[in-house]
């Protein structure tokens, strides 16, 4: 059986969640000092917000809508050994909420490889674990940014932070060619200036001239992901509009999970699921990165080897359409030897 080089996806990627206390709270649990949280407050209809460490604390962006970047003062003000700190901010705070966090590990800001056009300013990047962050001031003409991790990263969601553009998104399964929106419900589009019709190569990836990637002289943020076998994925699925739907090998088991049809609209867009809230399965809740709570109902089951769909609906696995996900997990087996079993 394959081995993976990540022992525990715990160590790199790890959902967690908590309840609010409306004060100054130290979240810890997540077993590192993150470098990307996304934080949702799931008692609201609303209330995502994303920080790292690259723009520093108290610096939000929304997931759910397309506002520039928001300082909150009693926000995220601290990342930890262990977790982070928050204030009393209700979108990460709300006293008696019930709130969810997403979040990974970059940690290294020197020592970038590649030879892009456009420097970034600042940086934190992982090519163990596939993921980094990469601040840049965009130039309005296209161009290439490094992004560190050894391999073309075959997820980037990208965010202009200082007007009210969409969360631009690049998946490999759509190819360099489309785009689609992380705050929309939006199927994917053909647009040249998002990507410049370029795909990342192992060192650098390519911008196009789009004020929401690359506005002149505005600062932007860019969440590079590549695949690393045994703890991430990023790849399609075609549904069959049963509710005994298709089984998805990823390799690992799941403890994130997004899912988004690709070639149609749909009510909710964007499903989330981990292993942090319901906690069994028949019972996977989903969150949406747009404007809905919690939803109780069950759409997805884990395994030690990957996803089931257990939901006909039309967002999440109708009949012959195809829908990307992107996925972190436990090695089926690590190169410590333990195996996952099935949740």
């Amino acid at each position: 059986m394959a081995y993976s080089v990540i022992d525990k996806h715990s160590s790199f990627m790890n959902p967690l969640k908590y309840t609010g206390d409306a004060s100054t709270q130290a979240v810890t649990g997540v077993g590192f000092q993150p470098d990307i949280v996304w934080i949702k407050n799931m008692s609201t209809t609303s209330d995502w917000s994303g920080y790292d460490s690259v723009r520093g604390t108290t610096k939000a962006l929304m997931q759910d809508n397309n506002g520039e970047e928001q300082t909150y003062a009693t926000g995220l003000t601290a990342f930890g050994a262990d977790g982070f700190t928050v204030g009393a901010q209700a979108i990460v705070n709300g006293s008696g909420n019930s709130i969810a966090s997403m979040n990974w590990k970059a940690g290294t800001t020197s020592g970038i490889a590649g030879s892009p056009s456009i420097t970034p300013t600042s940086y934190s990047f992982n090519s163990t674990s596939g993921v980094s962050v990469i601040a840049y001031t965009g130039t309005g003409s296209a161009g290439t940014l490094p992004h560190g991790l050894g391999v073309a990263p075959e997820l980037i969601i990208q965010k202009n932070l200082a007007d009210a553009e969409n969360w631009q998104v690049y998946h490999k399964s759509m190819g360099a060619t489309k785009y689609m929106t992380l705050n929309t419900t939006n199927a994917e589009s053909a647009q040249t200036s998002r990507w410049n019709d370029t795909a990342p190569t192992s060192t650098l990836f390519t911008i196009g001239s789009d004020s929401s990637v690359n506005g002149s002289g505005e600062n932007c943020i860019a969440y590079c992901f590549a695949p690393v076998k045994g703890f991430s994925k990023f790849n399609y699925f075609k549904g069959n509009g049963e509710t005994n739907g298709p089984m998805i090998y990823t390799g690992f088991k799941p403890a994130f999970l997004v899912i988004k049809r690709m070639n149609a609209g749909a009510d909710y867009g964007w499903g989330v699921y981990d292993n942090k809230r319901a906690g069994y399965n028949d019972n996977n809740r989903t969150l949406y990165f747009t404007t809905s709570a919690e939803d109780g109902g069950g759409y997805v089951n884990f395994f030690s080897n990957g996803f089931k769909m257990i939901s006909s609906s039309a967002w999440q696995n109708s009949s012959n359409n195809l829908f990307l996900y992107w996925a972190f997990g436990q090695p089926i087996v690590g190169s410590n030897g333990v195996t996952a079993t099935a949740r």
